[in-house]
């Protein structure tokens, strides 16, 4: 959420912050809606002060001027229960208009309305030379006794998937890997967080209002998060941090659910786009101050570069055009890996900046050096989403044979060096 003095003062810079994320706002009902707000706070303010004023004459007033004084009163009173009527009124309106408007993205986002914009902003590795077609992972997976989805979706539904055999052992080696990299990585917390969680978070972090179809909701009105960043942003939601624990990292690890309704990805096989998974999350909370955003930006997406790099996986990072940006993304970076068998990159990780876009949703804050309450920045990364990450090894791993080679810096935690036998 901006500060509404911020939107007043800088209108032109809103609406064409909005207009490059291609979002449609309302700042003029905004404002109009504002000043109401602001004239109902000083209405009721002075008859506050009135009714102040007025109680004080009836404690001294006695008989008939004592009981004009009370009926004049009852008056005031009637008069301001309408008043604070309408302002509850006008609040549910001036908050619903706050939620809509969007963070003003940075100067660097290219202009774009989608992913298709997006820039190319370097690669690493190379593309895998393969003498023969290259399979797509779901027919690899299923021929090798990897996954079984058409069980998956006889229990699970839509999506559902099973991993067996060495398709466990090779997410579970994942899960070792990334654990090893950030464990023990300087000034990362490992937290486990939960998934069910309340709707407050939601709208703090900018899933909600707006991305109320792709969430899962539960009888108690909880929801069921899509990354860990949710709850883990969350934790210190209404809270003042010390200074001096600034800046807090997180390596945040949840089981995540996602319905998946939008239009993309609606004849996606295998596991690519499911409706459950897990996912390892880089959160992090720092002072607020642009410069000190950007390094820590640069610094989460090098982590996520490097479990690429080990993995052996060629890819390339692309900054997210205006069109691609979320509600309160200031800046984004998206990882996109190799898939041979459609010959294009397809994401693995997103990296983003917020600046105070979520902390003041969340109300989260921090006194600076000058005693002065502080809303932090935040910014959120993923340190490894899977099974989704399972896509890329398999296909730029396989063999001529059917096989598929292990990568390896997962062979120690795998146990061999080739899955499956081919069928």
């Amino acid at each position: 959420m901006l500060d509404i003095k911020f939107i007043r003062e800088n209108l032109d810079v809103v609406k064409a912050g909005a207009a490059k994320k291609h979002i449609a706002v309302d700042l003029e009902r905004l404002i109009a809606v504002d000043e109401e707000r602001k004239r109902l706070r000083q209405e009721l303010d002075a008859k506050k002060a009135e009714q102040n004023r007025r109680s004080n004459e009836i404690q001294i007033a006695k008989d008939l001027e004592r009981e004009k004084l009370i009926e004049q009163m009852q008056h005031l009173k009637a008069g301001m229960a309408e008043s604070e009527d309408r302002l509850k009124e006008v609040m549910v309106e001036w908050q619903t208009l706050m939620l809509t408007i969007p963070n003003v993205p940075d100067m660097s986002v290219p202009d774009g309305e989608s992913d298709e914009q997006n820039l190319e902003a370097r690669t690493w590795g190379e593309k895998p030379a393969f003498s023969f077609t290259p399979k797509p992972h779901h027919e690899l997976m299923t021929a090798l006794g990897l996954a079984d989805f058409e069980r998956g979706a006889k229990v699970a539904g839509f999506r559902g998937y099973f991993l067996r055999g060495d398709g466990a052992r090779l997410l579970m080696a994942l899960r070792r890997f990334v654990e090893d990299r950030f464990m023990n990585r300087e000034g990362f917390e490992p937290m486990f967080a939960p998934s069910l969680v309340r709707r407050e978070a939601f709208i703090g972090t900018g899933y909600l209002p707006q991305g109320e179809e792709d969430l899962y909701k539960t009888q108690n009105g909880e929801y069921l998060a899509g990354t860990a960043e949710v709850a883990t942003m969350g934790y210190f939601m209404n809270e003042v941090i010390d200074q001096s624990m600034l800046p807090l990292k997180f390596f945040a690890y949840s089981p995540c659910f996602r319905r998946e309704a939008g239009s993309h990805g609606k004849d996606e096989k295998g596991v690519f786009r499911v409706h459950e998974f897990e996912k390892y999350e880089q959160v992090v909370l720092c002072e607020a101050d642009h410069a000190t955003s950007v390094q820590l930006h640069e610094e989460i997406t090098a982590n996520s570069e490097k479990l690429l790099q080990e993995l052996g996986l060629h890819y390339r990072v692309v900054v997210n055009c205006g069109g691609d940006l979320g509600l309160g993304q200031v800046k984004k970076y998206d990882l996109e890996a190799w898939m041979p068998s459609e010959n294009r990159y397809r994401e693995t990780h997103s990296a983003s900046y917020f600046h105070d876009f979520q902390t003041r949703r969340l109300n989260i804050r921090y006194r600076d050096s000058g005693g002065i309450l502080r809303y932090a920045h935040s910014l959120n990364n993923t340190a490894l989403a899977i099974p989704r990450i399972l896509t890329q090894i398999v296909e730029n791993y396989q063999k001529a044979d059917g096989t598929v080679k292990v990568p390896p810096v997962l062979v120690p935690h795998v146990g061999k060096d080739t899955l499956g036998v081919a069928r």
